[in-house]
């Protein structure tokens, strides 16, 4: 009987723990969830075929620490560049007139990934908690390398640094826990 617990404890823990993911959601949702709530955006920017992407999705956004940080400060977009999802950003929709469907590997790039000046993938795009575009970053990130961007957003710490000097100064100093 003491086993049987045991192993039912086990087994609820594991569950609820792997269980534990990013609250994605459309870039249209994250948006209208600001009009109530302000908070900031950040947007996974990926394709289909991009291997870079699919590691991000399996290592970083997996990682706990990545998980909880995330869905405590920001919503959290997945957002596809070649796909069709309408985007209605200040006043614009945006769409992707050029999508071939049934097209395999690379297709047309979705007008708002081209509006946020994405041009590799994954990319990151930050977004102020009015919706203001602050910044994309590009690139696959570990959970360790992404630390540093996520937190230095959400707390504003970018709008201080505006030298080279000062990044690396920033970078220097800081202490991630991830």
């Amino acid at each position: 009987m003491k086993n049987n617990l045991l192993l039912l404890f086990l087994v609820i823990f594991t569950t609820s723990v792997t269980a534990q993911k990013i609250n994605w959601m459309t870039m249209n949702e994250a948006l209208a969830a600001q009009e109530t709530t302000p908070k900031k955006i950040i947007v996974d920017v990926y394709t289909h075929w991009c291997g870079p992407c699919k590691l991000m999705d399996k290592k970083t956004f997996t990682d706990k620490d990545v998980i909880d940080y995330i869905n405590e400060n920001y919503y959290a977009v997945k957002f596809n560049a070649e796909g069709t999802e309408e985007v209605t950003y200040q006043d614009f929709t945006y769409t992707n007139p050029n999508y071939q469907e049934g097209r395999k590997g690379r297709n047309s790039q979705h007008l708002f990934a081209h509006a946020l000046k994405v041009t590799g993938y994954p990319s990151l795009v930050f977004f102020e908690n009015d919706g203001t575009l602050i910044q994309a970053i590009p690139g696959y990130k570990t959970p360790e390398q992404l630390e540093i961007y996520i937190k230095m957003i959400a707390n504003d710490d970018y709008k201080k640094l505006t030298t080279a000097e000062s990044w690396q100064e920033y970078q220097k100093n800081f202490e991630g826990t991830f």
